[in-house]
């Protein structure tokens, strides 16, 4: 599980990415803390940050049992896909939030696929 856990702490550490991405946002557009709305471009970055982390409930579980009960290398390979999907979801909700279908789509795929599959795996061992 090792391969695992590598992919989710890469997905972790992109979320914390995120995160300061959100902090520099807050200086940049003047949005003081705790609020979190104010220029439309720090709303978004947020908003990619609350998206990911919403995701992240489900990802990481949904990893772990792919990887024990299907295929360790291919939950690795689709939490991959989720992480490169994570980035583009940023880069086009960022730019524009009508640009972030794409990588939605490269995140959240792969999500449904491993939970599905984690489900599956974990009723064919009962």
């Amino acid at each position: 599980m090792a391969m695992v856990n590598v992919v989710v702490a890469i997905a972790l550490l992109e979320y914390l990415a995120f995160g300061l991405l959100v902090g520099r946002a807050r200086g940049q557009f003047g949005v003081p803390a705790p609020a979190t709305t104010g220029h439309p471009v720090f709303e978004r970055y947020y908003r990619v940050q609350m998206n990911t982390l919403e995701l992240l409930v489900a990802f990481v579980p949904a990893m772990w049992m792919f990887g024990q009960y299907v295929s360790e290398a291919w939950a690795a390979g689709l939490g991959l896909v989720f992480v490169f999907g994570r980035a583009l979801y940023l880069l086009g909700y960022v730019k524009d939030a009508s640009k972030r279908h794409i990588g939605f789509g490269l995140s959240f795929m792969p999500l449904v696929a491993l939970l599905l599959g984690g489900l599956a795996g974990a009723l064919r061992a009962m």
